[in-house]
């Protein structure tokens, strides 16, 4: 057999310098990883022409398959499944964010390196036919992948109980959230007034339903209150929603539209809010990495009663669960009782501890060091020292920025 040069191969269609839940936990995992001694190779489409074909970001090493079509969110990069055979087969592991089109066939081809699928969230598409052929599609490539993986990792149970495709997930099911970055120490920039400012941050797409936050938001009465929406809606992945929450923002001067915020300044987003709200409202979220974030900084949160959606809320005590699509119990939510100091203090130490990025990549590497082929038997770096380093060996590090 050929030598392992790589630890792990990743495989994916949208990554960095793209912005979506999906991209920032596979840039977690991997530069986590990397930070640990691991030597990670990312395969992803060049979903923008002028990104490099080839480079190394925070010590991972990313390499972009050109692309020749965009079809609605996804992409036509007839040399990606080639690339993803190729690296896979000089790596120790293969890890699979799904769902993922060309899944199906990647892990047809990549038969003699152990594969780990990170099932993120079902599809969920606009109502047509195509869109209905397009779906079962990419739920039985998933069920594929899922069938020859070695493992398969959801956010949580709930999630992936109430998965289209469930039956294929659970007998091989790890629980892992994904990696979250702790962002203290950022300064109010964003505050205006002293009454209550809530924050939304992450794209401006159908899925998140910001219209309904912006119509609950607007029956609130005080003058000095502030809705402070945080996103990218200039390059997102099937077009943004932008548009349509001007039109319902429009006449109310207390809302603010920042668009796409920096790493720097998210922090300072943080320290400006007093309540995050996450009103999804489809399957495409399954766990929404800023509210763990502001629960992470004692910030309560407004989110939706979804599967996997609902968790983090649940799991901490700290926050309101309300109906998808119902503006009126968003407005019920925002002039609720506000948590007492001590209450936010413990929401946010179990917050840490669930998932802080540390605690959540030790559990990636113990998962993958479990199935990596040929574990290295030199001291030193990558999988061999993962799996022979005493228990309170760490490092790494997480770069999610939204949702």
């Amino acid at each position: 057999m050929a030598e392992r040069d790589r630890d792990l191969a990743v495989a994916l269609t949208y990554y960095v310098p793209y912005v979506s839940g999906l991209s920032d936990a596979a840039r977690a995992i991997s530069e986590g990883l990397v930070a640990r001694g691991w030597r990670v190779t990312v395969v992803a489409t060049q979903h923008h022409p002028r990104l490099p074909a080839r480079e190394t970001l925070s010590g991972v090493e990313i390499i972009r398959t050109p692309v020749i079509a965009h079809v609605g969110k996804g992409t036509v990069s007839p040399s990606f499944v080639p690339t993803i055979a190729r690296v896979a087969k000089q790596s120790r592991a293969l890890l699979l964010h799904l769902p993922l089109l060309e899944a199906g066939i990647i892990t047809s081809v990549v038969r003699r390196t152990p594969i780990v699928s990170i099932y993120q969230c079902d599809v969920s598409l606009p109502a047509g036919f195509v869109s209905r052929a397009q779906t079962m599609a990419i739920d039985l490539s998933s069920r594929v992948a899922c069938r020859r993986s070695r493992a398969v990792v959801a956010s949580s149970m709930d999630y992936a109980q109430s998965s289209r495709i469930s039956a294929t997930l659970l007998p091989r099911l790890r629980v892992i959230p994904p990696p979250c970055r702790l962002r203290s120490g950022g300064t109010p920039a964003f505050r205006e007034t002293g009454g209550i400012h809530v924050g939304f941050l992450g794209r401006l797409v159908e899925e998140k339903g910001i219209e309904y936050l912006v119509d609950g938001f607007r029956m609130l009465a005080d003058p000095a209150a502030r809705l402070l929406l945080a996103g990218d809606f200039a390059t997102v992945a099937g077009g943004s929603v932008v548009d349509r929450v001007r039109r319902r923002a429009a006449g109310d001067p207390r809302i603010r539209l920042l668009g796409f915020l920096p790493d720097s300044q998210v922090a300072d987003f943080y320290a400006s809010i007093d309540v995050l709200a996450l009103p999804s409202i489809n399957r495409l979220e399954a766990f929404g990495i800023v509210q763990a974030e502001a629960l992470m900084l004692g910030i309560p949160v407004v989110a939706s009663d979804l599967p996997g959606v609902r968790m983090p809320i649940l799991e901490v005590g700290l926050g309101r669960l309300v109906r998808p699509r119902d503006s009126d119990a968003i407005t019920d939510a925002l002039t609720s009782r506000v948590p007492r100091p001590e209450e936010r203090r413990q929401a946010a130490s179990r917050a840490r501890e669930l998932w802080g990025a540390e605690p959540v990549l030790d559990r990636f590497a113990e998962l993958l060091s479990s199935v990596a082929d040929t574990p290295r038997t030199a001291p030193g770096g990558g999988l061999q020292s993962e799996m022979t380093a005493p228990a309170d060996s760490k490092g790494g590090s997480n770069n999610a920025r939204t949702s």
